[in-house]
């Protein structure tokens, strides 16, 4: 990573979007290849501006003609997505209803093999300890009712990719993609698990409303998901998604909503979760944004 690139990184972090925009545009008129790959991302997801999709996918193409490597890779990727000019899918595959009292749906193919690589290949690097939402603070620390390790794929490593991901679990869901918290990837090894649990948070003003699981693989034992109230247990595959709802009509937490990831025994599993709020929600703004 180049000391212009960290530059930009730090007025992320401190919120100046709008300069962090403008030193990207200046480096990538210059010809910065990791620049214009982040200036894409950032167009597309409206960090620092107006979300631009169309624009994005024009500088993207650009640049794969310029520079190829990741540019034309992920384009390609996306040339297999079938999506409409704003990115999201044009068809989806059809839900089946497991439950109605959670409206617990699974879409069977939800992503194709190269997706389900493309996600876990983005957050692989950046992989630390699980945390959970402490009960009375709502902060948010190491437990051992969660053990595995986790990523969220924050705003600046959202390639187009992954923005088509997320618009095609907010059609699926129902939701507007920015009801979303950042698609966070999880990785269990042999022994680990997350035992039963409710993904609502305590003293939110935005409490979260749904649960997205991409299922990534199945190249291992154990890990289930269980719903234990229900007495449920939906077996990983790779390519599914399973939603369901987390509140019920009074907004309060849904206790048949109450699931495990069951113990991996051989292997390791992989999945992503996009939890949804029910109002937009700022990723800058951290876990408790409201």
């Amino acid at each position: 990573m180049t000391e212009a690139i960290t530059q930009v990184l730090r007025h992320l972090a401190a919120r100046e979007l709008s300069e962090a925009r403008s030193t990207l545009r200046h480096l990538a008129q210059a010809g910065d290849p990791e620049a214009s790959l982040l200036e894409v991302t950032l167009t597309a997801n409206g960090t620092g501006g107006a979300p631009d999709w169309r624009k994005a996918f024009a500088q993207l193409a650009d640049c794969g003609a310029r520079f190829g490597g990741e540019f034309a890779d992920q384009l390609a990727l996306m040339e297999q997505m079938d999506l409409d000019r704003d990115g999201y899918p044009k068809r989806l595959p059809e839900g089946d209803l497991i439950d109605a009292s959670i409206q617990m749906q699974r879409f069977e193919g939800f992503l194709s093999p190269a997706e389900c690589a493309f996600i876990a290949r983005t957050a692989s690097d950046i992989l630390a300890p699980s945390m959970v939402a402490d009960a009375r603070t709502g902060a948010f620390k190491a437990h051992p009712v969660r053990r595995s390790s986790e990523a969220p794929i924050g705003p600046t490593r959202e390639a187009l990719p992954i923005q088509a991901i997320l618009r095609r679990i907010a059609k699926a869901s129902g939701t507007a993609v920015t009801q979303g918290e950042a698609l966070t990837v999880l990785h269990y090894a042999p022994g680990q698990e997350y035992r039963p649990h409710l993904d609502t948070l305590p003293d939110t003003a935005n409490q979260r409303q749904k649960t997205f699981i991409l299922y990534l693989n199945d190249a291992f034992d154990g890990g289930a998901t269980h719903f234990d109230v229900l007495g449920i247990t939906v077996k990983p595959r790779a390519g599914d998604a399973l939603v369901f709802d987390l509140v019920g009509q009074h907004g309060s937490p849904a206790m048949a909503a109450r699931h495990a990831g069951l113990p991996v025994t051989a292997g390791a599993k992989w999945i992503a979760t996009r939890w949804i709020r029910a109002r937009p929600f700022d990723v800058w703004r951290g876990p408790e944004a409201a």
